[in-house]
């Protein structure tokens, strides 16, 4: 499984990126997706749970 949390702002903040990082660790999930459909270029970062590994 996947984990897929979309956003629209204007810009990702470092409290973006820890609350997937917490989704990924409560759900036990291995990778997980942030896009942000909030700024001209799409912008995503692709994330691992490094607790699996």
């Amino acid at each position: 499984m996947v984990s897929v949390e979309l956003k629209a702002i204007i810009q990702l903040e470092p409290a973006h990126l820890a609350q997937a990082i917490n989704c990924l660790e409560a759900y036990n999930l291995e990778i997980g997706l942030l896009i942000n459909f909030g700024v001209k270029s799409l912008e995503f970062r692709r994330m691992e749970n490094r607790k699996l590994f």
